[in-house]
């Protein structure tokens, strides 16, 4: 067994592995960069797509289902195996992706057209992505599906967002069956709608994400209070509280906790609760609204306490005072509306959609607030926000930020350090071997170090051109493969020594000529000068062509 790590290695975004056994070639997530990576979204595979056979999905989210469409353009003709809530969830994010897609790739050839630039075709369509879907083979929850006689996969919850996925995948390799299990990304314990982590018993190896694993989510107990307090601190003076949010799963969670917040203090007239019951609260995301209603449709994957709500009568994903802002016009009436507000719309890292009007109309003003409710990656309009810049350009116009600027970790998606060690502390048989990925660098490795203190198990922090061969149950072999990087580096060394050979020429025929000139009567000063100068500069470049080629 061969395992390649071809996305999320040095960052958070862009999830895609893929595991050789059995002649088979396996896709784990094949999702899209965001941030400081966004523009390795074009690069083509690593691996050509008419050559896998098929794709294991670990849930929705774009960063690791995003670029599938993009998989199937270029080829890919096998099957794709996830739960059925993240079916149905691919359903209206592929095709939003693929709508945000067209429409940068519009404004980006309209840009072009004034300037005599090329055009940029989308990464794809919302035809590719609707075409995307027949491949798709939704899934039970521990169901036990035969890849082939050799190999065989089980989804587990995990916790994350609705259909999110924990992937067993069992490899009869030889005489031997290793089992690999694949974490995707885990959710908290308690999480609002949702099930916790399913424990896993026993793995050969681990791959596991290490989003939050040099953090600790403090105060999760009191995370709604905190975001009514700010709400209504906001409000008494004047200002709104703008919500950058994920459209699927982070939206849903605090409109159940609002709900669940209004209804536990129903009948308390005149308190600050009664206050809040007059502030209305806008979804202001087309995809979030449509992803409620796949919630809504999936309520059997939704945990006891939720259920329970439902089994009430009572609807835990709506309240009196919920609005859906669903058209453009809705949307920028929300900017207009001078009423203290709470709106919540996508993308949760601020890089694209509605949030981008919203904060260019709020951002400036002293009393807004912008509450940030989960992870922002690294280059991201969210992140460069929480790190304190002052300065902002925004949709083509530079923005003062005056706005107040929370950050309430209690509603991450993602679990925290404790709660990975104890995800693998609940393992009756430890894995051999740990492949952390899907964080960055200070946190994969805190993460690394405390899993080998605490369970004395040698972690691997993957790398890109990196094949991990697996001769058995506690055996890694690292070969080192050629990237295309490397390659473009080599035919740079290359052009170089050759300009190295052809300026040598040049020096040599400069110095003779020197010395023609020389021995000359009639000297001209003024051109043994031009030549001395020319002999230096020669000289010079040779050096600096000596040192690059060295290195």
């Amino acid at each position: 067994m061969k395992i390649r790590f071809l996305g999320a290695v040095n960052g958070v975004t862009g999830s895609n592995h893929l595991i050789q056994a059995s002649g088979r070639n396996i896709m784990l997530d094949c999702g899209m960069y965001q941030g400081k990576d966004e523009d390795l979204n074009a690069e083509e595979f690593a691996v050509n797509p008419a050559e896998i056979d098929c794709l294991l999905l670990s849930h929705s989210h774009i960063d690791h289902s995003g670029r599938i469409p993009l998989l199937i353009k270029k080829g890919f003709k096998g099957n794709i195996y996830c739960s059925k809530p993240a079916y149905d969830l691919c359903e209206i994010m592929l095709l939003d992706s693929a709508h945000i897609q067209e429409t940068e790739a519009e404004w980006k050839n309209n840009k072009a057209k004034r300037s005599g630039k090329e055009f940029v075709e989308p990464l794809y369509t919302q035809e590719d992505a609707l075409k995307s879907l027949q491949y798709f083979k939704p899934v039970l929850y521990d169901q036990i599906i035969n890849i082939d006689e050799n190999i065989t996969v089980r989804f587990n919850d995990a916790g994350h967002i609705l259909g999110s996925s924990i992937i067993e995948i069992w490899i009869k390799d030889e005489e031997d069956t290793i089992k690999l299990v694949y974490s995707g990304d885990l959710g908290m314990h308690e999480k609002p709608l949702l099930n916790d982590p399913v424990q896993i018993n026993k793995a050969d190896y681990l791959i596991m994400e290490a989003t939050y694993g040099n953090r600790i989510h403090e105060n999760i107990n009191e995370r709604t209070g905190e975001l009514i307090n700010i709400i209504l601190k906001t409000a008494r003076r004047g200002g709104s509280v703008i919500i950058p949010s994920f459209a699927v799963g982070r939206t849903q969670e605090l409109i159940y906790e609002l709900n669940k917040y209004y209804d536990s203090h129903l009948n308390e007239i005149g308190t600050e609760e009664n206050e809040l019951r007059k502030i209305p609260v806008y979804i202001d995301s087309p995809l979030a609204v449509k992803a409620t209603e796949v919630f809504k449709r999936n309520s059997h994957a939704f945990d006891k306490e939720a259920k329970e709500y439902i089994m009430k009568g009572d609807n835990p994903l709506d309240f009196q005072n919920l609005h859906f802002a669903v058209t453009a016009d809705e949307s920028k009436q929300l900017n207009f509306s001078k009423e203290p507000k709470i709106i919540i719309s996508a993308s949760g890292m601020c890089e694209a959609g509605r949030i981008r009007h919203h904060l260019k109309h709020n951002l400036w003003r002293k009393e807004a607030s912008i509450v940030f409710v989960g992870y922002q990656a690294e280059g991201t309009l969210g992140r460069r926000l929480l790190d304190g810049e002052k300065n902002v350009k925004i949709l083509g116009e530079e923005i003062k930020v005056n706005a107040e600027i929370y950050n309430i970790k209690g509603f991450s998606g993602h679990a925290d350090k404790p709660a990975l060690l104890n995800w693998i502390d609940g393992f009756k048989e430890k894995p051999g071997k740990i492949f952390i990925v899907h964080g960055e660098k200070e946190a994969k490795e805190e993460l690394a170090m405390e899993v080998k203190e605490r369970f004395n198990i040698n972690s691997i922090i993957p790398e890109y051109n990196i094949l991990y061969d697996i001769k058995e149950k506690n055996f890694v072999n690292e070969i080192v493969l050629e990237s295309k990087k490397q390659k473009i580096e080599d035919n740079h060394i290359n052009e170089l020594l050759k300009e190295f050979e052809e300026l040598k020429k040049v020096f040599e025929n400069a110095l003779i000529n020197t010395k023609s000139y020389l021995n000359d009567e009639d000297i001209d000063i003024d051109k043994i000068k031009n030549i001395n100068n020319n002999i230096k500069s020669l000289e010079n470049e040779i050096m600096n062509l000596t040192i690059i080629s060295a290195k």
